[in-house]
């Protein structure tokens, strides 16, 4: 796999817990570095804040769904959309992958 895995720097999967405020309280989340760079990105595409993300995207799972279960889940599916389709530079089966992962892990928790 010429080490594109295996090689890359331990910073970028160390967990970061941050602080957000969803619904006017306070919480929680922990994700692995990358994922939090990726949703700077996200949010910054959007013209957001990452916290104004944050609680906007929870706001939208929550009028959908009814509930919001795996929030953490959820983010790094965010992520994972995000770099297939909005950047585009996933290819197509991974991405196709990605998105039957997010989908079923959605479901189970609904």
């Amino acid at each position: 796999m010429c080490h594109i895995f295996a090689g890359q720097a331990p910073e970028t999967y160390e967990s970061q817990t941050r602080s957000v405020r969803i619904g006017g309280h306070s919480t929680s989340i922990r994700l692995e570095a990358a994922f939090w760079a990726i949703l700077e990105e996200v949010a910054a595409h959007q013209g957001m804040s990452l916290g104004k993300f944050v609680t906007t995207l929870h706001d939208e799972v929550l009028e959908l769904h009814g509930e919001v279960s795996n929030f953490a889940s959820l983010l790094r599916c965010s992520c994972l959309i995000y770099l297939g389709e909005v950047r585009g530079k996933a290819p197509s089966a991974p991405r196709e992958m990605a998105r039957r992962a997010c989908a079923s892990e959605l479901q189970a928790a609904e």
